[in-house]
């Protein structure tokens, strides 16, 4: 049997449990789940910080980040040409190191295109016309690599934050990649529990004094350690 897809393309119809193995895992009922919203923002702590700050800046309408919902309930059809939303649909399908690839997408777009919103301390509606009008302007195929190195950098974490523990949980290791295993950094985060249910511990790095220099002292770097 054959039907066709949401862009058009004729495709075998798959049975239920096989479109199970192989959909897009997006949000249902007009919102973000909890955990793949509490999984963006703490993907865009460890990997913008300055767009996080921002967004908590904004208060609870900034950490919705409605901007994205679009994204994700309708697979980014309506922010990519058909090939290039095809190819990302693809990458999302193939599982590999993390069943939430579409929230590295998510990640990739405001870390290209998401600069202008902190320079011009946009509010929360700004914000979502800013993105908006991004739809079909902006580049796919750029927006897919700077995805995979996202994801990439983050399997090379030596440790993580036990909010996202299980973000790589269920997929596992690629056929040639070796095993993954981060220390966890607990965030204190855990209502009704005293410890950490993941093993977690809270590092308490000791003060260590700033390098002066002729540019003046020397900042540490924001997040994990993230490339821009």
């Amino acid at each position: 049997m054959e039907g066709l897809t949401g862009l058009g393309h004729r495709v075998p119809t798959l049975q239920p449990q096989s479109m199970s193995q192989n959909r897009v895992p997006t949000p249902r009922l007009q919102s973000l789940s909890h955990r793949m919203e509490l999984y963006l923002r703490e993907l865009l702590r460890l990997t913008h910080l300055r767009f996080y700050q921002h967004l908590v800046s904004l208060g609870e309408d900034g950490l919705q980040m409605l901007f994205c919902h679009r994204w994700l309930l309708l697979c980014f059809k309506r922010e990519f040409p058909e090939a290039e939303a095809l190819r990302i649909w693809e990458a999302c399908w193939a599982h590999y190191q993390t069943d939430y690839f579409h929230l590295f997408i998510c990640v990739a777009i405001v870390a290209i295109y998401g600069d202008d919103v902190i320079e011009q301390q946009l509010a929360t509606d700004q914000m979502l016309l800013h993105f908006g009008n991004l739809a079909m302007h902006m580049n796919g195929e750029l927006v897919l690599r700077k995805a995979r190195s996202l994801l990439y950098q983050f399997r090379l974490l030596p440790r993580i934050p036990c909010s996202l523990h299980d973000l790589c949980k269920l997929c596992g290791t690629g056929m040639w990649d070796s095993g993954c295993m981060p220390a966890v950094e607990c965030t204190g985060l855990h209502p009704g529990s005293e410890s950490c249910p993941y093993g977690g511990t809270v590092e308490m790095p000791s003060p260590k004094p700033l390098r002066e220099g002729k540019k003046g002292p020397k900042m540490p770097q924001d997040g994990f350690g993230f490339r821009r």
